[in-house]
C-alpha cells in the first residue's frame, strides 16, 4: 500500500469524514479574490484579513519549505433541521457548530495524532522524516480554496465549501508538510442555476454569487462585530444569538448529510434552543458555566446578551420585556443601547 493511501485510510480512522492532498500553490486564484474581498470593505472589522495578506493569499509564501498540503474535513451535520428554531420568538437559535465543543480544540487534536502518524510512517517506509505544521482557522490560511484545489469539494456560491458526499456541514483543518505526496484533482463547482443558499440569506449579504459582504453578515455581526450592531441590521437577526445557519441549510447537497459521528458535535440539550428569558439573566459567571468548552464563551457575556437583546426585541412579546429592563444601565455601553433598543421594541 503505498503512502498516499495509507494515510488516507489513517485518516478515517482517526475520525476525519474525507482526506485529499493539494500543492501549496494550487489556489493562484486565492490572492486576487482576497484583495477584492479587501477593497471593498467586505471584512467588516474583522482587520485581521487585512494583516499578513502576503501568506493569506499565497500558502507558497507561509511555509516555502512545504511541498504538500493535506486538506482534511470533518463532518458535524446536525440530527434535525436548526430552522426549526429559528422563528422561535421566546427562544434563542444557535448556530449548530457551536451547540457543544468547540471544534478548533477538537480539530487540532486530530490533526496532531494524523502528523504524528505520517512522521512515523514516513520514516518506516524509508523517507526522511518530514516537517509538518497543522492549521485549524489558526493562522493565515486560505483553508477553503485548499478544500476546493485538493478535491474535497467546491466554494458554493454563499463561499462555503460544498462537498457532493457531505453537503455543506464540515469543518476544514490542514497539514502542511515538506513530505511530496501524489495530489488529487480539484472539485468541480456543481451548483449550477440553484441560488437556494442566496435566496435564503436574510439580510442579502451577497451582493453577487460566490462573494460575501460579511458586514451584512449575521454570523459576522453576532460574533465578530464590536459595538452596536447597526439599528437597520437589527431587525433582520430574528432570534439568531450567535451565528447563523440559513445559508448552509438551504442548500440542497446536505440531503446526503449524515449526522456528525463525533459525539462532542452533538448538541447539548440546553443549548438548542434555548430560553431567552433565562439567557438574559447571566451573569457573568452563570454564562462562563453554560459556555464552557463552547465557542460561544469566546464573545464573552456582554456581547452575547447583547445579541440576546436585539432578539427578545424582536419577539414582539412584551412578557419579555422585564427581562431585558434590567441591562438598560448595564456598564457596557453597546448591552445597554440593545436593552433600551428591545424595550422600546417592545413598548409598554
Amino acid at each position: 500500500m503505498s503512502l498516499k493511501q495509507a494515510l488516507m485510510d489513517e485518516a478515517i480512522a482517526v475520525g476525519f469524514s474525507a482526506c485529499r492532498v493539494c500543492r501549496p500553490g494550487d489556489v493562484p486564484q486565492a490572492a486576487g479574490r482576497l484583495a477584492d474581498f479587501l477593497a471593498a470593505g467586505h471584512h467588516g472589522q474583522m482587520g485581521w484579513m487585512a494583516e499578513r495578506t502576503g501568506w493569506r493569499g499565497d500558502p507558497t509564501a507561509l511555509w516555502p519549505e512545504a511541498r504538500s498540503v493535506i486538506m482534511l474535513a470533518e463532518n458535524y451535520a446536525p440530527d434535525q433541521d436548526p430552522m426549526q428554531i429559528v422563528g422561535q420568538a421566546e427562544r434563542g437559535a444557535i448556530s449548530v457548530y457551536a451547540q457543544n465543543r468547540d471544534y478548533h480544540d477538537v480539530v487540532k487534536k486530530k490533526l496532531k495524532r494524523l502528523g504524528r502518524w505520517l512522521i512515523d510512517a514516513a520514516a518506516r517506509s524509508g523517507e526522511s522524516a518530514p516537517q509538518i505544521k497543522v492549521f485549524v482557522d489558526t493562522a493565515p490560511v486560505m483553508e477553503k480554496p485548499l478544500g476546493q484545489a485538493a478535491g474535497l469539494g467546491w466554494q458554493g456560491k454563499h463561499t462555503n465549501l460544498v462537498s457532493r458526499d457531505l453537503g455543506s456541514w464540515f469543518f476544514l483543518g490542514a497539514i502542511f508538510t515538506t513530505l511530496t505526496l501524489p495530489v488529487d484533482g480539484a472539485g468541480r463547482d456543481a451548483c449550477g442555476s440553484c441560488r437556494a443558499c442566496l435566496d435564503a440569506c436574510p439580510t442579502d449579504a451577497f451582493p453577487v454569487p460566490y462573494r460575501l459582504d460579511a458586514r451584512r453578515c449575521i454570523s459576522y455581526l453576532t460574533i465578530e462585530h464590536a459595538g452596536p450592531v447597526p439599528e437597520d441590521m437589527r431587525p433582520l437577526l430574528g432570534n439568531r444569538i450567535y451565528g447563523c445557519d440559513d445559508c448552509l441549510a438551504a442548500c440542497p447537497w446536505n440531503k446526503f448529510a449524515q449526522q456528525a459521528a463525533e459525539i462532542k458535535y452533538h448538541a447539548r440539550p440546553e443549548l438548542v434552543g434555548p430560553s431567552l428569558a433565562s439567557l438574559a439573566a447571566l451573569d457573568d459567571a452563570a454564562f462562563r458555566a453554560l459556555f464552557s468548552g463552547s465557542p460561544v464563551k469566546r464573545i464573552g457575556r456582554n456581547r452575547f446578551l447583547r445579541n440576546v437583546c436585539y432578539a427578545i426585541g424582536n419577539s414582539a412579546d412584551a412578557s419579555l420585556r422585564p427581562s431585558v429592563q434590567a441591562l438598560c444601565d448595564d456598564p457596557d455601553a453597546a448591552l445597554a443601547d440593545a436593552a433600551r433598543w428591545a424595550v422600546a421594541r417592545l413598548g409598554a
